[in-house]
């Protein structure tokens, strides 16, 4: 399978860089101190904004004490985090206003983990405070595809979770999911699913960008 699209919009957590771990241990260490269920959040808060998991467990008024505790315990992972399998190759072969990261953190914890595993920052990349609505919504993409200069029917998205995919489908982009967080199984609604980018090549052509699927 092959899609020829005129840019490349990535999620970070989970499709660029390995955080599953630091993402886990940070909510469980908060659950456990708030006394709420570690494992019902975390079926929950893959793909999702932090402030769009919390207001399914708190009331509001508490959001930004726990999104500041959440921020703390974040950043002190920051050295486990490493890239995922062929995301340096693939990123160093797209031209860079080309290419957008739209995630579900913030802005300033995206940039170090991305620093953090040795991978470029790209000129555009949508954050959590850049949205009024977080993924599944399209918002983030659409902005993104828009930065770029490109209509988003005619941007791959690849993601890792099935709120981001979502998220892609409903910006009218063509979707990719890696399986890297979530089994392959819950990624079905993507256009296609890969075990990670090192299934993908990509070529830079006079009419755009070529991403062909080399094994299932």
């Amino acid at each position: 399978m092959r899609f020829d699209v005129d840019a490349v919009l990535f999620d970070i957590d989970g499709t660029l860089v390995d955080s599953t771990g630091v993402v886990a241990r940070t909510w469980r260490t908060w659950a456990e101190g708030r006394g709420l269920d570690a494992e019902e959040i975390l079926r929950v808060c893959h793909g999702r904004r932090t402030e769009d998991t919390l207001a399914l467990f708190l009331p509001r008024s508490e959001w930004a004490q726990a999104a500041a505790e959440l921020a703390e315990l974040e950043l002190a992972g920051l050295d486990e985090v490493v890239p995922l399998p062929a995301a340096a190759r693939l990123l160093h072969d797209l031209p860079e206003d080309r290419w957008a990261a739209v995630t579900s953190g913030s802005g300033a914890l995206m940039r170090a983990r991305l620093q953090t595993a040795g991978l470029p920052v790209p000129e555009v990349l949508v954050a959590a405070e850049d949205v009024s609505a977080g993924k599944p919504d399209p918002e983030g993409y659409l902005k993104a595809a828009a930065a770029l200069g490109h209509p988003a029917e005619r941007c791959l998205v690849i993601e890792d979770a099935p709120a981001g995919i979502a998220a892609g489908r409903a910006a009218g982009a063509h979707t990719l999911a890696v399986a890297t967080s979530h089994p392959a199984a819950e990624l079905t609604t993507a256009d296609a699913v890969v075990p990670d980018l090192t299934a993908c090549a990509l070529q830079v052509t006079a009419a755009g960008l070529t991403l062909t699927i080399t094994r299932p």
